[in-house]
């Protein structure tokens, strides 16, 4: 029984195949810590709006998130679920009241 060997070619073939079959694991690998990334950081500004009573803290950060997520959210649906965060809360200042004397 002889073993039939492969051309040149058909080994390049068959390394082209596993370069993208790798290619494709790699990219798979770096959108998944990608997205981990964006969780992690996610929760640390989510904890900080809910936990931090420290106006340079949560009280900027909720202010900046109101005035930089909508230019950065460009479908409805993404907007909908930040709508809690983008919403003015009854316990902050409005622009209209500083100065006034009284909070919303």
């Amino acid at each position: 029984m002889t073993v039939a060997r492969k051309s040149i070619g058909e080994r390049l073939a068959q390394l082209e195949a596993q370069r993208k079959t790798l290619q494709i694991r790699l990219s798979k690998q770096e959108r998944a810590i990608d997205t981990r990334r964006k969780v992690l950081i996610g929760a640390l500004v989510l904890h900080r709006l809910e936990n931090d009573r420290d106006v340079q803290i949560g009280g900027g950060l909720a202010e900046w998130l109101r005035r930089e997520l909508p230019k950065f959210l460009t479908r409805d649906g993404d907007r909908d679920l930040f709508d809690d965060l983008l919403k003015p809360q009854a316990n902050e200042l409005s622009l209209g009241n500083i100065g006034s004397g009284s909070a919303v």
